[in-house]
């Protein structure tokens, strides 16, 4: 059987998942009998919720005789470290375009990855049934791209299709009136122009795990290709460390994929990707081999983090009143059992008691490990995200991204004044009648808080787009912290509609009446710089004295919802998010009123 292994890549909402969906109905793959969801790839709930991959996925499919594996990457640059390891496994990729946005960061960053891996391209430009759409353009742009990133001649000359992933419908030409409802000019392009796995079919043994995955029976498993020889269960086989080391394992479980299924098999052949059980810690770019055959494929780059959180136990008044999972021992087993799937994510002890300091690609990717907690009942606390300061030759350094940012004219001015005061270097600017793109290199500390801001300049309608560049010397002078102070409640208790009313000329509300909060609960904003300490649940006095104006009733402004993504990026670095299966909750780090006030005092002085 002829097999052809192939990436799905694109910038963030440009429609690959559910151009993987169309694929699978479109191709011989799925019985009579089997339905496939929308966006069926994204089997995480908070995948579908947000509409965004955050894992890698693969599948494959059948088409005309040939299996084609799948592999759906994820698009945001939080999750980047996937797509480079994917890399590794495929042969060409297929590159999902919008027809009207065109090439963003994520596309430029994920070409970029499949160009120096010498891999073959196919171009799919999608939504092209938007009214905005502009096919021909983009393509010409994609050119430009492909040349400044040094294609080769071959590269350069890439085949391109049609589609609304949305209809279901493609062709070769940008004309809509051509759109049929088939993904055959696609798959068709797929097998003639990605070129078969360059592997061994005979010799002895060499598969190498690009991704890792982990359940509950069989632990954890590497998925990757195998590159030379047969793979089969109940073998005794060699895995080479990275570290030089050699341990050997038998093969207890072996698994293909095909459609919405991972089936289990016997063997297994080169060319082929699969995933493989029976080393518990076995990690991603480690080789699996014959015993006494050991040769080590090359390594394979995994992405090292940029930011990091304190994460601790709660110990808010209200601490395992709500969350099934509240110890310190639980907590620790959870974020270690999550490095066991993402080699992106790193977990350490602080030099506290029950705080540890958990470090990923972006506020993004620890943002869905919090909320994946949050959901399985775990309660804790965590701190303002920061961005790893690392020393390099003797300075020391932070990491810095590249920024796009798409906005209407009007708004250009505050944005540049807005970006300018976080330490954003502007690289170019392009604009049309309406719109215009700015190009910036900044800190990633600038970054940190940013996304309320900028909403708020440039009134909901800009957009931003960023991805990790390098480590740069760091910036002084960068404000980080919020500039307006906080609301603080002094007494714990049920929040009433009267205590609300007295302050709500002070600031903006985060609080509903009959919500319980304790000493030290950030209840809202303030309209100044300083914080400023509060009674939400003070009730009005009662006498034996009718009033001649009688009580009215209190009509209270819509309190502000605090997502956990605005949360974190909201507090100051005195300041922790409480996270509890049914509530998010903004605290101050010293609860009782009088001491933190002594503390800051100190501070100040």
């Amino acid at each position: 059987m002829e097999i052809r292994n192939v990436a799905i890549i694109a910038h963030v909402d440009h429609g690959k998942t559910t151009l993987v969906d169309q694929l699978l109905k479109k191709s011989e793959t799925l019985t009579i009998r089997e339905t496939i969801e929308e966006r069926a790839m994204d089997s995480n709930d908070l995948e579908r919720e947000r509409g965004i991959t955050i894992l890698a996925k693969n599948t494959a499919v059948m088409y005309k005789g040939y299996k084609i594996n799948i592999l759906d990457t994820p698009g945001h640059a939080d999750f980047s470290g996937e797509v480079q390891r994917i890399m590794k496994m495929v042969d060409g990729v297929v590159l999902v375009v919008d027809a009207y946005e065109g090439a963003m960061p994520q596309t430029r960053f994920v070409l970029k990855e499949a160009l120096e891996n010498n891999l073959k391209p196919i171009v799919v430009i999608n939504k092209v049934d938007k009214d905005s759409a502009r096919p021909d353009e983009v393509v010409d742009e994609l050119l430009d791209l492909f040349i400044e990133l040094g294609a080769t001649d071959d590269q350069l000359d890439f085949k391109v299709a049609f589609a609304s992933a949305t209809h279901g419908t493609s062709s070769l030409s940008s004309d809509i009136t051509t759109q049929e409802e088939t993904m055959n000019p696609i798959l068709d392009l797929i097998v003639s122009e990605i070129p078969a796995p360059s592997v061994e079919r005979e010799g002895y043994l060499q598969f190498q795990g690009a991704l890792l995955d982990y359940n509950e029976y069989v632990g954890r498993m590497a998925i990757g290709r195998i590159k030379r020889g047969t793979i089969k269960t109940n073998t005794i086989v060699s895995c080479m460390r990275t570290d030089g080391s050699l341990k050997s394992f038998r093969i207890q479980k072996l698994y293909s994929f095909l459609g919405l299924h991972r089936t289990e098999i016997l063997e297994a052949y080169a060319g082929d990707i699969v995933a493989v059980a029976g080393l518990v810690d076995i990690n991603v770019g480690e080789t699996i081999c014959e015993v006494g055959y050991e040769e080590a494929l090359p390594p394979i780059k995994i992405s090292e983090p940029t930011v990091e959180m304190y994460f601790s136990v709660n110990n808010s008044p209200f601490a395992g009143k709500e969350g099934k999972f509240v110890t310190s021992t639980k907590l620790e087993e959870r974020l270690l059992r999550e490095t066991q799937k993402d080699v992106s994510l790193r977990v350490n002890r602080s030099g506290y008691h029950d705080e540890w300091i958990v470090s990923g690609r972006g506020e993004l990717h620890l943002g869905i490990l919090i909320e994946n907690m949050r959901r399985e009942g775990y309660e804790f606390q965590v701190a303002k995200p920061k961005p790893i300061i690392k020393e390099i030759e003797g300075k020391k350094c932070e990491p810095f991204e590249f920024v796009q940012i798409d906005l209407p004219n009007e708004y250009t001015g505050s944005t540049i004044e807005l970006i300018g005061r976080l330490g954003g270097i502007l690289e170019s600017m392009t604009n049309d009648i309406s719109q215009t793109r700015l190009i910036y290199t900044m800190p990633s500390r600038g970054l940190i808080g940013l996304t309320t801001d900028f909403m708020t300049c440039t009134k909901g309608y800009g957009t931003m787009s960023h991805i990790f560049l390098d480590y740069r010397p760091l910036e002084s002078g960068l404000v980080g912290n919020r500039k307006l102070g906080v609301l603080v409640a002094t007494n714990e208790g049920k929040t009433t509609a009267y205590g609300i009313g007295q302050i709500e000329d002070r600031g903006v509300l985060f609080v509903e009446p009959n919500e319980n909060v304790y000493e030290g609960q950030i209840v809202g904003e303030c309209n100044k710089e300083d914080d400023l300490a509060v009674n939400v649940i003070k009730a009005k006095q009662q006498t034996n004295q009718r009033s001649s104006s009688k009580d009215t009733t209190v009509v209270l402004k819509r309190p502000r919802i605090m997502p956990l993504e605005v949360c974190m990026e909201y507090i100051n670095d005195d300041e922790l998010v409480e996270i509890t299966p049914k509530n998010i909750r903004l605290r101050k780090k010293i609860l009782n009123t009088n001491q933190r006030k002594k503390f800051d005092s100190r501070k100040e002085g």
